[in-house]
């Protein structure tokens, strides 16, 4: 996939590309930790800032787990639930004040899980034929596809690298959450790169400001935190709206 002219040359101290893999990095835990761990560092991480969970959250966290879902569905609503804060948060303020903040739209995102991984279910041998449901993962991919189309349409310059992306990153539907996060993720990441040069600096300074006051988090909750405001940024910036 080849850039647009001039994107090969650039200031020190500003990036030209984000430089994540596409392997998991939603948790900063091993994979022996609990799902209420998982979420909990999550959480953490795109709040920004460290607390103590309160009884509540505690009782909240122990319902999500019940649900039976995988983390990423509860993950993905915590993200939906911060970026719709993220603008009206004040500079030095955490974007969520407590994990109950993220509650509407986790179990929303719990609701559209159950309700996709029961119609993507086989079908009984008695009953009589019929298109398969599609899955949560399958349901996502189509929806991205579709705000990337809209975004094509909209941003002539953009239409090139939206081509690209369905033919490569995009050519295939995931199969489970994680690659499915990882893959939404990447084609924002790439979409920023396409942006004009100086454009890409100002959204890049625009998300690295906003995380400022993480000086107390470890590299990696950094990380996990940063990726989260500089693809928030990029949705906002694109004109993408909640897939």
């Amino acid at each position: 996939m080849s850039d647009p002219p001039g994107m090969g040359e650039r200031p020190v101290g500003c990036p030209a590309s984000p430089h994540w893999s596409t392997r998991r990095i939603m948790s900063l835990l091993p994979e022996s930790a609990s799902f209420e761990e998982l979420v909990q560092d999550y959480f953490l991480a795109v709040r920004g800032a460290g607390l103590m969970p309160s009884a509540l959250d505690t009782e909240l966290l122990t319902t999500w787990a019940r649900e039976g879902v995988p983390f990423e569905v509860v993950a993905r609503g915590i993200t939906r639930s911060a970026e719709k804060a993220l603008w009206d948060t004040r500079p030095g303020e955490p974007v969520l004040r407590s994990l109950r903040a993220c509650r509407r739209q986790v179990e929303s995102e719990i609701k559209k899980y159950r309700e996709l991984a029961a119609g993507a279910g086989e079908e009984p041998s008695s009953a009589p034929k019929r298109k398969r449901a599609r899955s949560w993962e399958e349901t996502r991919h189509a929806r991205l596809c579709m705000a990337l189309e809209d975004l094509a349409g909209r941003h002539e310059a953009l239409a090139h690298r939206v081509r690209n992306l369905r033919i490569t990153v995009l050519a295939h539907v995931p199969e489970e959450p994680a690659a499915m996060d990882s893959q939404e993720a990447l084609a924002f990441l790439l979409l920023l790169r396409a942006l004009p040069f100086l454009d890409r600096c100002a959204l890049w300074r625009e998300a690295l400001a906003a995380s400022a006051e993480q000086q107390v988090m470890s590299p990696r909750a950094r990380k996990v935190a940063r990726r989260f405001r500089v693809l928030a940024t990029v949705r906002r910036r694109l004109g993408v709206k909640e897939m």
